[in-house]
């Protein structure tokens, strides 16, 4: 008897391409050059998979002061070296991909371009274009549902007929606010208790991911 599953939806950072923690050391950089020394728990428990909006309201909050519009300038070229120099797969993903046999899509809270970059810098672009949803498309990024929603109506696919493949709680609430299934992606850098909840299925390879993907669509 099939089950009720008839897509997978990917995050993109940190479950596609290995640029959480790039992103974050030099986020660290950048903060403590604006004035806030944070340690990199802090930082993965604040802003791994948040939304720009929540992550401004946060610097700002932290530093006291309101960010002029062009605060990010000076810096674009610092996360720009990184990406291209140290960017790779998340590992094994590739063949996770190739073993997984439903349609899938991207959800990401990152603009566009950086995730056409990203991708294509791995090699796997050619593999989402044309089903790519990024928090640019709608009016609120995660944790509010509307990327995931997105990128189901870009598959023709209802939501609660979708798996989320996430590695944040952002994402996660997301993913489940939009009704979709989340499998979880843990690594050494996930936070304790992120995602210790009955209706969550955590694994930490993604050699596991395709058996998972198959015991629920089967």
């Amino acid at each position: 008897m099939r089950s009720d599953i008839d897509a997978v939806v990917f995050d993109c950072d940190g479950v596609l391409v290995d640029s959480e923690v790039l992103s974050l050391k030099i986020g660290q950089k950048v903060l403590a050059d604006l004035g806030w020394e944070a340690d990199l728990p802090t930082l993965v428990e604040s802003f791994m998979g948040c939304s720009h909006e929540h992550y401004i309201a946060e610097v700002e909050r932290n530093l006291g002061r309101t960010l002029a519009a062009d605060w990010a300038d000076p810096y674009e070229p610092w996360y720009e070296k990184a990406f291209a120099e140290d960017l790779r797969e998340i590992r094994g993903i590739s063949h996770a991909l190739d073993r997984i046999d439903l349609p899938t899509a991207v959800a990401s809270n990152s603009r566009h371009e950086r995730i056409r970059s990203s991708l294509t810098t791995v090699g796997l672009f050619d593999r989402f274009a044309g089903r790519i949803s990024s928090a640019e498309d709608v009016p609120n990024g995660k944790p509010a549902p509307d990327v995931y929603l997105r990128a189901a109506e870009t598959l023709g696919v209802a939501p609660d007929r979708c798996i989320a493949v996430e590695d944040s709680r952002f994402g996660v609430q997301a993913a489940r606010a939009a009704g979709m299934t989340v499998l979880a992606y843990e690594t050494d850098m996930t936070p304790a208790g992120w995602f210790d909840r009955p209706d969550i299925t955590v694994f930490r390879s993604m050699a596991d991911l395709p058996p998972l993907v198959d015991e629920l669509s089967r």
